[in-house]
């Protein structure tokens, strides 16, 4: 049976074409489902009753399961969410006073193998479907919101503001089911969230960040972690196909269609291994004729990493010479770590299909950590 969770708008207005139905019909089931949180079609009282019976014979909603819920003592949620054949994805909500951020998974495992995230220590096994994606935001939604509000559509009831593509897995690995996700999360007819409030991160697919600045151009973060190639192989191995000049040169192509005037740069502070002032100033070098947004990020430990995280003052030494240079640089604040939930730290429950679990179980000695 179908899962119209799978559909975007101009996919679920074919889908309602081949039934023979007219494209509002789409539009109203769209918003049903999305805005409503709706999973059963008898609730759908503006949609003909006829069209009801069929669509309970022919399709469902089917949103993940959760076999996990876990609170954090800053408020910080995460999700477990069953994905089949022993596999569980996480899916993380960040309440703040101004925003509610939802760090959403593409993927069971992730198959770039970046060195200090448990997720690439962990394997691979698959992309997620575009139901598995705008489930975890429809399942998000459905949760945290009053049921009466939810069934009645209303958009200013809901906590999720924000949507970050952070998760499990890399998104531009991925490409066709996010893009068909970042289409409901931005449609009005479903979520109706700004560009500016969705961000894709990646570790630097770089025909994928072009496709996507033609096909979804939304925020983008770009996980960096180092600014010379050689550490950056080392750190983030996906660098060796495409280099830090292509990856560069693709960020500046970004610029022309991004819903921001600057590109977000990710950094994982490594003690003794690019948190050094050398590493700052070549951050600067880098990036001096590209608007940059830099977010520093403690490195969240996690069993077997081989890293440790930066000292709060070296941390902050880096911070000031990016400041000094007119550059804007913030120390994201950890969120959820006694969960498992901050940033690097989700791993599900992935059966891999790569070797990437033989692989993290050698040590990292390809990584030099300066004393």
């Amino acid at each position: 049976m179908i899962n119209l969770l799978d559909f975007d708008a101009e996919g679920l207005t074919a889908w309602f074409a081949g039934l023979g139905e007219k494209p509002f019909r789409a539009r109203q089931v769209l918003r049903w489902m999305h805005r409503g949180g709706c999973d059963d079609f008898g609730q759908m009282t503006d949609v003909a009753k006829t069209l009801r019976l069929r669509l309970a014979q022919e399709a469902q909603i089917r949103g993940p399961v959760p076999i996990g819920d876990s609170v954090a003592t800053d408020g910080t949620r995460k999700w477990l969410l069953d994905v089949g054949q022993g596999n569980a994805i996480e899916t993380v909500f960040i309440p703040e006073a101004d925003r509610g951020t939802l760090c959403v998974s593409t993927q069971v495992g992730c198959a770039l193998a970046c060195a200090f995230c448990a997720t690439g220590r962990q394997g691979f096994n698959r992309n997620l479907s575009t139901a598995e994606i705008i489930g975890q935001l429809w399942h998000a939604n459905r949760v945290l919101t009053a049921g009466e509000a939810r069934l009645a559509g209303a958009a200013d009831e809901r906590v999720v503001s924000n949507v970050v593509l952070m998760g499990m897995g890399e998104p531009l690995a991925n490409f066709e089911a996010v893009v068909a996700a970042l289409r409901l999360m931005l449609d009005d007819n479903a979520y109706g969230l700004s560009r500016r409030r969705v961000t894709v991160s990646t570790a630097g697919i770089v025909p994928a960040i072009d496709r996507l600045r033609v096909e979804a151009p939304v925020a983008l973060a770009v996980s960096l972690h180092a600014a010379e190639d050689a550490l950056r192989d080392r750190l983030v191995p996906i660098n060796r196909k495409y280099p830090l000049p292509e990856l560069m040169a693709a960020c500046r192509r970004y610029l022309v269609e991004a819903p921001r005037d600057f590109i977000t740069f990710e950094y994982a502070m490594l003690d003794g291994v690019n948190d050094g002032d050398a590493d700052a100033r070549a951050l600067l070098a880098l990036t001096r004729d590209l608007p940059s947004k830099f977010n520093l990020i403690p490195f969240n430990p996690f069993t077997g990493s081989g890293f440790r995280r930066s000292r709060s003052e070296r941390v902050r030494r880096f911070q000031q010479i990016l400041l000094d240079a007119g550059v804007v640089a913030t120390v994201r604040k950890t969120r959820g770590d006694d969960i498992d939930a901050a940033c690097g730290q989700l791993a599900g429950q992935v059966r891999d299909k790569s070797r990437r679990i033989v692989l993290a179980a050698q040590p990292l000695q390809s990584v030099e950590v300066r004393a």
